[in-house]
């Protein structure tokens, strides 16, 4: 019988990749409800490995073709492993509302024989993105992973080390805070405007993802079941972070952090999902990360009354607070960036009132125009600046009109050319080196 270091993590949840999300075992879920019922159990203090599935659950190929991004089949998004009770080691009794879970990530990796990932433009008529108007078609890059290290064959010519992470991690939702997720998102549907406007640029995607039960994964609970409809009605879409956590894509999240998140049900039920090996802040294009199938060991601490104690929520309900985290030490080190300002002035030269989104497309705007004159196709650096550690921030919100936004790129991750301005200006004729182009 084979003897363990007193530290090797228990195999709490594993995944098989040969088989559809559908028929994962424990089964896995693409909804928030506090109704879905918990597939393990972990005692605080523990630490324990469990894995996922890439966040579409398996529909983006390691090919040469853009064709599965183009058609990904949105609504069966994200995929997530758990919901995980926790309990207190010592007394026994379950987390409760009103408690901090603490979560170390103590270590996260891709699934051995699947090293490899993804980094998508999601096509105008699908999903979108944050430069929708200037990108409208599908592409992607295939990114293998050399240990910590990530290489394309469609984005020749870059490396960098992955800051992996969990894309999303959350606990449920209670009734009433899954209600004031619906009330207040169905508002802004109903009442805002049928597309969201960047400037003078129109985007085609939603201003909230409503419930939609087709597709919908609730774990053990199944089609058929007779909860499976009311809850498909109203369980919430995964898409954007809440008070909860949830699909927040946090850069910095990485292994050796630790995550202090609400508790609004009996046991947690943590969840977690959509494990990126690398991304840049905004994870611009969408599918923006390198996204891929892994592991996450953790183990879990609970502060009792701890939401109480340190979340102070702002407004009238108790209900609205956020999560924190601290960041891990283990980052990748870069000394030396180039840095691209934005105004929230847009492309066609209007003046918007401290506008970070306008001043933030203009950075990744002028961010992309620079580095293709490089050997880069536009396309390419965009689902560069979506995926490498680039350091996004709001820099200037006070003086008015202007808010000004910095894109920070790490000068580094270019391996064979300066991209630094220089007097002889970008490589011309035969100094400039064409780098083939992403999947299409």
């Amino acid at each position: 019988m084979a003897t363990y270091a007193p530290n090797t993590p228990i195999e709490l949840i594993t995944v098989d990749l040969s088989k559809p999300a559908s028929e994962q075992s424990p089964p896995l879920h693409n909804r928030w409800h506090p109704d879905i019922p918990a597939v393990a159990e972990v005692k605080t203090g523990t630490l324990f490995r469990a894995e996922s599935i890439d966040w579409t659950g398996g529909q983006i190929l390691n090919n040469d073709s853009a064709d599965d991004v183009a058609n990904v089949e949105l609504s069966r998004c994200h995929h997530l492993t758990g919901p995980i009770r926790v309990v207190d080691v010592e007394s026994g009794e379950p987390a409760m509302p009103g408690d901090l879970l603490v979560v170390e990530l103590c270590d996260i990796g891709p699934l051995r024989g699947h090293e490899w990932g993804y980094t998508g433009i999601f096509s105008k008529d699908n999903g979108g993105g944050f430069l929708t108007d200037h990108f409208p078609e599908a592409a992607k890059a295939i990114w293998d992973f050399t240990g910590r290290m990530a290489s394309s064959r469609h984005i020749p010519g870059v490396e960098f080390p992955g800051l992996i992470h969990p894309g999303l991690i959350g606990t449920a939702p209670s009734h009433e805070l899954l209600e004031i997720w619906n009330a207040r998102e169905g508002e802004l549907v109903a009442n805002g405007p049928e597309a969201l406007t960047l400037g003078k640029h129109l985007h085609t995607r939603p201003l909230a993802c409503l419930p939609e039960p087709k597709n919908a994964l609730l774990g053990a609970v199944k089609e058929g079941d007779p909860a499976y409809e009311k809850m498909a009605a109203e369980a919430a879409r995964t898409i954007p972070g809440r008070e909860h956590g949830g699909n927040c894509d946090i850069k910095n999240l990485t292994i050796g952090s630790k995550v202090y998140l609400p508790v609004f049900v009996e046991g947690a039920n943590l969840s977690y999902g959509d494990i990126h090996f690398s991304q840049g802040d905004g994870e611009v294009s969408f599918c923006g990360a390198i996204e891929m199938s892994g592991y996450m060991v953790m183990k879990t601490e609970i502060i009792r009354g701890g939401a109480s104690k340190y979340l102070k929520p702002i407004g009238p309900s108790p209900l609205n607070v956020f999560p924190l985290f601290e960041i891990s030490p283990l980052e990748p080190l870069f000394s030396e960036w180039l840095v691209f300002e934005g105004q929230s002035v847009d492309e066609e030269g209007k003046q918007h009132f401290l506008d970070a989104s306008i001043a933030y497309k203009r950075c990744v705007l002028h961010a992309i125009n620079y580095l293709s004159q490089f050997g880069w196709s536009k396309q390419q650096i965009y689902l560069l600046l979506s995926c490498c550690p680039c350091e996004g921030r709001i820099s200037g919100i006070v003086d008015v009109p202007n808010c000004c936004c910095t894109l920070a790129v790490p000068t580094r991750i270019f391996k064979d050319v300066d991209v630094r301005p220089s007097k002889d200006g970008p490589p011309v004729g035969p100094q400039l080196v064409t780098r083939a182009d992403c999947a299409t």
